[in-house]
Parts: structure tokens; C-alpha cells; sequence
């Protein structure tokens, strides 16, 4: 099962480096992300979301090269990329996977003026190694989906 972590930080360039963090407890098998956002209030007071997975251009890509494959089939590869490409581009953006994009949204339009919050939906994860590496960050914890007394634990460590 997927845990999903949202963690409150001072503003976007923390939470571009949450992610940074996350990214490399992936390289070390310490943390397995399955999707991973951030959202921030912008001057004028409206929420901007980053999300690390751009399903829109993956979409693409792969219905372009689909789409010039059928293409060859048929003598016409730039047509067939054409249309592969915009075919897979409709794909992806009306795929959702990983996490909510309303309830990023939502509590992108909570946040204080500057802060951001990091949304990070894990399979797995070094308890302490991962929270170690957060911790200077200085984050707090929004909202989670684990147990009680996980997501307890999980306040007290960064906390201390």
C-alpha cells in the first residue's frame, strides 16, 4: 500500500529541495516514490502545483512513436506520428494516477502567503533515513494517510 505524505515547508525553493532529498533517497533505495508534487502560493495569492510526472508529454512521446510505427505500416510516418502524438497526449492528460490533483489544489489554497507543501506518495520507505533527511528542512506534517499512531511518530521525529 502507498503512504501518502504532505509536508508543510517555508516556501517553493524548500519544496523544490524536498524533492531534490526524495529523489536521491530514491537513487539509494531508501525511499520508493510513486508520485511526487508541490504547491506553492504565488505573488498574487494563487496556488502553482509542480508535479514531478508529466503524464501530457509521456503520452506524447509514446503515441508519437506508436503513431509513426502504424505510420510506416501504411507509408505515411509523419501523419501516423501526428496523430499518434496528439492521441497520446489526450491520454495522459485525462490519466490521474499518483496523487489527487484536487486535493493538491485544495490545499495549495489553504496555504499561507510564500509557503508550499510537499505531497510524497511512497510504497516504501527507511523510516529513519528518510525522516533524517527531512529534518533540516524543518517541515510539518499536514496531512497523511497513516495510521494514528504512525503519523504521531512521524510529528514527534521531525519535530525534535
Amino acid at each position: 500500500m502507498a503512504h501518502l505524505v504532505v509536508l508543510g515547508v517555508a516556501d517553493a525553493r524548500t519544496a523544490e529541495e524536498a524533492l531534490d532529498i526524495a529523489s536521491e533517497l530514491g537513487k539509494q533505495e531508501l525511499l520508493k516514490l510513486e508520485d511526487a508534487a508541490y504547491v506553492y502560493k504565488d505573488a498574487k495569492g494563487r496556488p502553482r502545483i509542480h508535479q514531478t510526472v508529466n503524464l501530457t508529454g509521456a503520452g506524447a512521446l509514446g503515441g508519437a512513436l506508436w503513431g509513426t510505427l502504424i505510420g510506416l505500416l501504411f507509408l505515411n510516418p509523419l501523419l501516423g506520428m501526428a496523430v499518434g502524438a496528439a492521441s497520446g497526449a489526450v491520454a495522459g492528460k485525462l490519466s490521474d494516477v499518483g496523487i489527487d490533483d484536487d486535493m493538491i489544489k485544495r490545499i495549495g489554497s489553504e496555504l499561507d502567503q510564500g509557503r508550499a507543501a510537499v505531497f510524497l506518495l511512497a510504497q516504501s520507505a527507511t523510516r529513519d533515513r528518510v525522516v533524517s533527511a527531512f529534518k533540516p528542512l524543518h517541515p510539518t506534517v499536514i496531512q497523511t494517510n497513516l495510521a494514528h499512531d504512525d503519523e504521531e511518530a512521524l510529528v514527534r521525529a521531525l519535530s525534535d
